[in-house]
């Protein structure tokens, strides 16, 4: 059977990358990824892609004059790599996603959504924001995209302790070792098609 095909967007460093890239190395994640797809010509995480020998693309918001025809130009791409699956991965910038690929774009998130999410809240900021409104539970979220910010249906969650004494970083390492998980898990399930989605509410029969 062949590999399920996925794209991957990334803005950054690419740590969320590296990371799906290391389970697919194991055999752990049967996925084939088409094409990287990076908002930033100079984003750390296409060092990655070009090891891996992963066709990357760069489409930069500010070459296209509105937000319709920057998302048009992404995704014309990941219909010609006929890919299943978008997922955003450490990726910053707004998309409006096509009637043909609503319930195909996943993004994972580092607060507990609806917390400490929507425009703005990215990176340290999120971590930040949790240490300063008290909270003892934080984590990760994996959910569907759709055109709002954070909004889609979330598909899985995992939650870790904040505890006395953390700064952004070390409350960022944490939730990081969380989303390596889930993130993979999320994306086997669907590949399996294990998961369904009915309105806002998401059923999967393999990730607890």
């Amino acid at each position: 059977m062949n590999n399920f095909p996925m794209a991957i967007l990334i803005s950054g460093g690419g740590t969320t990358l590296k990371n799906l890239l290391h389970w697919q190395a194991l055999g752990e994640l049967p996925v084939e990824i088409k094409v990287i797809i990076s908002s930033n010509p100079t984003a750390g995480g296409i060092v990655y892609a070009q090891e891996a020998e992963i066709p990357v693309e760069v489409v930069r918001r500010k070459s296209y004059t509105d937000a319709q025809a920057h998302s048009e130009a992404l995704f014309t791409i990941c219909r010609e790599f006929q890919v299943q699956l978008v997922v955003m991965a450490g990726y910053l910038e707004h998309l409006l996603i096509p009637d043909d690929f609503c319930g195909r774009v996943i993004n994972i998130h580092p607060s507990l959504i609806p917390a400490f999410s929507g425009k703005g809240f990215y990176g340290a900021r999120v971590h930040q924001a949790a240490i300063e409104y008290g909270v003892k539970l934080t984590g990760c979220t994996v959910h569907y995209v759709d055109n709002e910010y954070d909004h889609g249906p979330i598909i899985a969650q995992r939650a870790c302790p904040v505890l006395p004494g953390d700064t952004s970083q070390t409350l960022q390492r944490r939730v990081f070792e969380l989303e390596c998980q889930l993130l993979p898990e999320v994306i086997r399930s669907i590949s399996r098609q294990r998961t369904t989605l009915c309105g806002r509410t998401v059923t999967s029969h393999e990730i607890i």
